[in-house]
């Protein structure tokens, strides 16, 4: 079926050639975009992670309404033919008990407001068999992932409970350890307190399988991966990962993962954030960083006390003083690489849509995801593989969650 919102302007006129620097392939031709459209047109397009969410909670921001600033709208989302988003519930670490929970639900919340807000555009989706019928009904799926163990506290009753009102996926840990699992850390390393999952964290994973909640093993430290993987009676997904195939770093997956992944019929969803994916970026930002030191110094001054808004006027400056940006190549070598490794059948996309910095070259939001596709046409990728990543392999990894649940309760 023909999606008409991919006949948009904006994309169609993306005929250009794109110059970019990088191995293989770095160039596609005005016919690899007209591909990528009609396969985003005809596929089901989904990604497991965008932190667009606490937005809902702004009765004056239209979600409807295409934005200049951001990730994602709904515009943006029908400019590349999306039909199905992941919608983060997420916050960070909480002092006291239960304001995790009593924030989660208020995001949760926030979600079905959004939708029925927007009644002829989203819908809730709470199976794999749900996002194909409300793709075909023409409307956007929303499905919510837990991001951390922490938000769930110590509490089973708060899994199930955020289970029960339509999240799929949770991911074990953030960038800190929780009471579940060790972390990767994120920028730095953080010192685990359990050496993987600790006692609590192997009941955490039998009620997952249990309940039907995929287990995701971003974020995670080496040892709650191994643990994870080996423990669990249903694939896991990495939300929001990269591969250290192309850049070693603490949030990305190693090759022998990438396996273990594929043996456990997972699928890793490539993140976007070029901090993760790039080994240049860091020197990018030093440069950048060097270069513009008295004007940063002085918004450093100035917004002292609130890191927010001086994180606001840096990304305002940096429209009119752009840093180097990551080669869009780099991106698609880590879909290959990991579709080397694992096969197709294991790599989607979990950009981390509106929980990011920097994006690479050419992806200033989510409706520039064709030319990703574009690029990997142009670099020999079949389109029939492409189907796969673009979002069945996602679903196909759920429906499996979903069975072994049945299977469980069952006594199978």
């Amino acid at each position: 079926m023909c999606n008409p919102h991919l006949a948009h302007p904006a994309v169609w006129a993306l005929v250009s050639l794109l110059a970019i620097s990088g191995a293989g392939q770095s160039t596609w031709a005005p016919e690899h975009l007209e591909r990528a459209n009609a396969l985003h047109a005809r596929a089901i397009v989904l990604d497991t992670h965008s932190d667009v969410t606490p937005k809902f909670h702004n009765a004056e921001w239209d979600f409807s309404v295409r934005h200049e600033t951001g990730h994602m709208d709904i515009p943006r989302m029908r400019d590349a033919g999306f039909d199905a988003q992941f919608l983060s519930i997420y916050m960070g670490r909480k002092p006291e008990p239960g304001t995790a929970i009593k924030e989660a639900i208020r995001r949760v919340d926030a979600v079905y407001e959004a939708v029925r807000r927007y009644p002829k555009q989203l819908e809730i989706a709470y199976t794999a068999a749900d996002v194909f019928r409300i793709k075909e009904a023409g409307k956007i799926a929303c499905l919510m992932g837990i991001e951390g163990g922490h938000i769930i506290e110590d509490s089973l009753a708060a899994l199930r409970m955020l289970h029960r009102l339509g999240c799929r996926y949770m991911t074990l840990t953030h960038s800190f350890n929780s009471v579940w699992a060790d972390s990767s850390g994120t920028m730095s390393d953080v010192k685990g307190d359990f050496d993987g999952l600790s006692e609590r964290g192997h009941e955490l994973i039998a009620e997952m399988n249990r309940i039907g909640i995929m287990v995701d093993i971003s974020h995670v430290a080496d040892a709650t991966f191994w643990d994870a993987i080996q423990l669990s009676k249903a694939p896991v997904i990495a939300s929001h990962s990269s591969v250290d195939g192309v850049f070693p770093h603490r949030r990305n997956l190693s090759d022998p993962m990438l396996r273990a992944v594929k043996k456990n019929n997972g699928v890793v969803m490539i993140n976007f954030f070029s901090a993760y994916i790039d080994p240049d970026f860091d020197g990018y930002q030093k440069a950048w960083d060097a270069e513009h030191k008295e004007a940063l110094d002085g918004m450093r001054t100035k917004f002292k006390a609130n890191r927010r808004e001086f994180r606001g006027a840096r990304r305002e400056f940096m429209k009119t003083h752009p840093m180097k940006q990551t080669p869009l190549t780099v991106l698609a070598r880590h879909v290959e690489h990991c579709a080397k490794v694992a096969g197709w059948d294991h790599v989607g996309m979990g950009a981390d849509w509106d929980g990011v910095s920097a994006l690479p070259e050419g992806i200033k939001h989510c409706g520039d995801t064709v030319k990703l596709t574009a690029l990997l046409l142009a670099r020999g990728a079949k389109e029939a593989d492409l189907e796969k990543f673009l979002g069945t392999n996602l679903l196909r990894v759920m429906a499996d969650c979903e069975k072994s649940a049945r299977e469980l309760a069952a006594g199978k």
